[in-house]
């Protein structure tokens, strides 16, 4: 049997996020607010805008009106809602049929495109700031996992 266009884009983020996740368990609770550069994203603040993008793109694609993103107070708060979105994000995309796909929504000030372009646009996202947190944890002295997590 073939797999849908929505479980491939669920597993895509997930193999993303997945890896993401194993990351953030190497990291050290006193390193959350470590930023590579001046302004720049700390690991919390990476984590919190992945989690918080993720039920944005969803939200846009379910034609609500997408909710302000959450702060975590430490790393620990953050990692679980990494954990606790990547299988809402998952579950929402899967529960999408074909005919989702090619249906326009609203997004990004008012930019209109198809739910699929939406999901491609989300996973490319999670993979760029992903990439960020891999040269952060390099720069503290952690080795990264394999970029995705496959299986």
């Amino acid at each position: 049997m073939p797999i849908s266009p929505s479980e491939i884009y669920a597993r895509n983020f997930l193999m993303h996020r997945g890896a993401l996740m194993d990351l953030y368990a190497q990291l050290p609770e006193d390193q959350g607010g470590f930023s590579a550069w001046d302004g720049g994203m700390s690991f919390i603040g990476l984590a919190d805008h992945l989690a918080g993008s993720s039920e944005r793109f969803l939200a846009m694609i379910a034609g609500q009106t997408p909710a302000a993103v959450q702060s975590s107070a430490t790393l620990d708060e953050a990692r679980q809602r990494l954990a606790a979105t990547a299988d809402t994000a998952a579950a929402g995309m899967r529960a999408l049929g074909g005919e989702d796909l090619g249906r326009r929504v609203t997004a990004f000030g008012g930019r209109e495109m198809p739910v699929a372009a939406l999901l491609d646009a989300l996973v490319g996202h999670e993979a760029h700031h992903k990439g960020q947190v891999w040269m952060m944890a390099r720069m503290i002295g952690i080795k990264p996992p394999m970029f995705v997590r496959l299986g």
